[in-house]
């Protein structure tokens, strides 16, 4: 029999720091950048993201707390998750300082908005990629007794994809150029990718 550590979350995990995060990794950052109803722009990285269909594609990322990425997408129905690189690591983690809402995170951490195509939020210029969203539900979520949390899922459907041309070869995406910057672990652990493998699925 496998020698395995076991706990119940809600009894706690008993360990110093709590494994959870670095267990569900590496995760890719939610680069969201927003534009508030006032025409503000917003620009933070959310740690829970994902990719939840291809046909039409779908992604989301889940805030803990009710920040300024949730309510302006409320307001305008729009987003866009930006991708980032190692070599945007630094920029990235100055935009997610505790600031006020009518601070642009753009010009805080030096980067430039480049103007959406089908939505009116702009894209970080210098992302290597980037997928405009239009939002198709809000989630609060619960726990199983029903109560809710301070946690919001934003889901998106993509509308427009951009990406810098420089990292298509062949036709193809190369993610191993664009080293995106993942989240893997406790509070400042990040990871790059490393070595790729091919696995194919099995035929029928």
């Amino acid at each position: 029999m496998t020698d395995t550590y076991f706990y119940d979350p809600a009894a706690g995990h008993g360990l110093p720091h709590d494994p959870f995060k670095a267990i569900v990794a590496p995760r890719v950052i939610g680069w969201i950048s927003t534009r508030a109803a006032n025409g503000a722009l917003n620009l933070a990285p959310y740690s829970f993201f994902g990719a939840f269909a291809t046909f039409p594609p779908i992604i989301g990322f889940s805030s803990e707390g009710h920040k300024d990425s949730i309510t302006n997408i409320e307001a305008t129905g729009e987003f866009v998750w930006n991708f980032t690189s190692r070599a945007l690591a630094e920029q990235m983690n100055r935009t997610s300082a505790p600031v006020a809402p009518d601070v642009d995170e753009f010009a805080l951490a030096g980067l430039t908005p480049a103007p959406g195509r089908n939505v009116s939020v702009p894209h970080v210029a210098e992302a290597p990629a980037a997928l405009e969203c239009r939002l198709l539900q809000i989630v609060r979520l619960h726990t199983l007794d029903g109560q809710p949390l301070d946690n919001w899922l934003a889901l998106g459907q993509v509308v427009g994809v951009h990406i810098q041309n420089a990292y298509l070869k062949d036709g193809l995406f190369d993610t191993q150029a664009a080293q995106p910057v993942m989240r893997a672990g406790y509070l400042a652990d990040y990871a790059q990718i490393g070595e790729k493998f091919q696995m194919y699925r099995p035929k029928a």
